[in-house]
C-alpha cells in the first residue's frame, strides 16, 4: 500500500510550492489539494507560460494524473471554473478533475462580510486579508451552516442560501453595510452547480481506494505553517490549518498514510500583509530583494515584505511538520547579491536562543543573530549539486547542519525544468 508523500510552505506563503509541486506531480499518480481558498496561489511555468493556480490542483496539468479537492478546502466556483476554462483553451484536458462532496463553497455573502469585517478594524489592527471570503466561509463551516459542494448540487441549495442570506442581512445591515439578494446569488449560482456536477464525489473513500492500489499519491499545501491558524504569528493568520495536521483533515487520510513531508522555503524569506517579521529587511536591501526575486503576490499582486533567511522560524516548521527534506527555491536571486545573511538564533533580552514562539510579546522583543555568506555566483544551469558554486555549496550544507534535515530540491530558476533533485 502506497503512501502519500506531502508538500508544504514552511514561512508565510510564497516560497515556491508551484514548482516542487509540478515536479513529484508528474511522478504521482493522484494529486490532493487540502485545505485553504483561493487566497492562496501556485504559479508555474509551462512552455514559457505561467499558470496561477488558486484552485485547482497543479496536478491537473499532467495527464493521466488524477487532481483531487479535497474536502478541507473551500470553494469559491466562479473562481475554479474561470482556471478550469483557461485550461480547457489551453489544450488541457480538465476530466481529471475531483471535487469532494464535503468542500465547502464561498458565496458572495462571505466576501461581503470579508470587506465589511477588514473595513471596521483599526489601522493598527488589520489581518491583511485577500478579501476572498475565506475566513467567513470557514466561520460558517464551524458555525454549522455553511453549503457544500453536495448542497451546491442538491436539492437544498435554494433554501440554504435564502436562510444565510436572511441571517447575514441582520448583520449586514446593522453595520450599515449593503444587504445580500437571495435569489440574484441563487440565479448566478445555477449554471456553475450545472458545470461542476459531474466533478463532485466521495474524495475520502476514492483517495483510500487509490492508496489501496498503491497509486503514488502528492498532496499540495496551501499558504504555510507561520500562517496556520493554530501554529502560526496569529492572528496575522489564514483561516484553515496548512501545516501536516491539516492533511488528515483535510482530505479524510490518516496520520498512518503519509510517507515523505517536504518543506519548502526560498534562500531568503518573504511575507505578504500584515504581523510579525523578525528577518525583515525594511530597507535598501528589503527593496533589492523584492526586485531581483520579482516579489509580488500571485493572488494579491501586493509587494511582498522580504528579509534573511530565519533558520529559528524554519526549524519550529521542521519540528510542527516533521519535515524529511527540504526544497530550497531562489538561491539564483540571492546569490546575485555581494554578501547575504542567515539568521541561526535569535537574542531574547540579552539571552541567545533557537527557541521559536509566535507570541506577540517574544516576536516584538527578539533580535535575530546572524552569519554572513558571500555572495556573486551564478547557478543557472547547472543540473547537479556537485555543478553549483562553492559559495552556493556552503550555504546549503550550513542550512542542512542546523536543520538536521537534507536539502532534496533545489530550483535554479522560474521554468519546470530549472530544478536540482537530490
Amino acid at each position: 500500500m502506497s503512501k502519500i508523500n506531502i508538500v508544504l510552505g514552511t514561512f508565510f506563503g510564497d516560497e515556491g510550492k508551484g514548482k516542487i509541486i509540478d515536479y513529484l506531480a508528474t511522478k504521482s499518480d493522484v494529486t490532493v489539494r487540502c485545505s485553504g481558498g483561493n487566497n492562496a496561489g501556485h504559479t508555474i511555468q509551462v512552455n514559457g507560460k505561467k499558470y496561477a493556480f488558486h484552485l485547482a490542483p497543479s496536478g491537473i496539468l499532467t495527464p493521466g494524473t488524477l487532481a483531487v479537492i479535497g474536502n478541507g478546502v473551500v470553494v469559491d466556483p466562479r473562481v475554479l471554473i474561470e482556471e478550469l476554462e483557461v485550461l480547457r483553451g489551453d489544450g488541457y484536458s480538465i476530466e481529471n478533475l475531483r471535487i469532494s462532496d464535503k468542500a465547502n463553497v464561498i458565496m458572495p455573502y462571505h466576501i461581503e462580510m470579508d470587506k465589511m469585517l477588514e473595513a471596521q478594524r483599526a489601522p493598527g489592527d488589520k489581518i491583511g486579508t485577500t478579501a476572498r471570503g475565506i475566513g467567513p466561509c470557514y466561520c460558517d463551516k464551524y458555525e454549522r451552516c455553511a453549503i457544500r459542494m453536495e448542497d451546491l448540487i442538491g436539492d437544498t441549495f435554494e433554501e440554504k442560501v435564502r436562510k444565510n442570506v436572511k441571517n447575514k442581512n441582520i448583520i449586514f445591515k446593522a453595520n450599515g453595510w449593503q444587504e445580500s439578494d437571495a435569489e440574484a446569488i441563487i440565479e448566478e449560482y445555477k449554471p456553475l452547480a450545472e458545470y461542476l456536477k459531474s466533478y463532485v464525489c466521495d474524495t475520502i473513500n476514492l483517495l483510500h481506494d487509490c492508496l489501496e492500489k498503491d497509486m503514488s499519491m502528492l498532496c499540495e499545501g496551501a499558504q504555510a505553517t507561520l500562517l496556520d491558524i493554530d501554529f502560526g504569528s496569529y492572528p496575522f493568520v489564514t483561516s484553515s490549518s496548512p501545516s501536516v495536521g491539516g492533511v488528515c483533515t483535510g482530505t479524510g487520510l490518516s496520520a498512518h498514510d503519509i510517507g515523505e513531508v517536504y518543506g519548502v522555503l526560498k534562500a531568503y524569506s518573504s511575507r505578504v500583509g500584515e504581523g510579525p517579521y523578525i528577518t525583515e529587511q525594511n530597507n535598501e536591501i528589503g527593496d533589492t530583494i523584492r526586485e531581483l526575486g520579482h516579489e509580488y503576490g500571485a493572488t494579491t499582486k501586493r509587494p511582498r515584505r522580504c528579509g534573511w533567511l530565519d533558520l529559528v522560524a524554519l526549524n519550529y516548521a521542521v519540528k510542527v511538520n516533521g519535515i524529511t527534506g527540504l526544497a530550497i527555491n531562489h538561491l539564483d536571486t540571492i546569490g546575485k547579491l555581494p554578501t547575504f545573511k542567515l539568521c541561526v538564533a535569535y537574542e531574547d533580552n540579552g539571552v541567545r536562543t533557537t527557541n521559536y514562539s509566535t507570541n506577540a510579546a517574544f516576536q516584538e522583543r527578539c533580535k535575530p543573530i546572524y552569519e554572513e555568506f558571500e555572495g556573486n555566483f551564478e547557478i543557472g544551469g547547472a543540473t547537479r549539486f556537485e555543478e553549483l558554486p562553492e559559495k552556493a555549496k556552503i550555504y546549503l550544507k550550513r542550512i542542512e547542519e542546523l536543520t538536521g534535515v537534507p536539502v532534496k530540491f533545489i530550483g535554479t530558476g522560474a521554468g519546470r525544468e530549472e530544478l536540482i533533485v537530490r
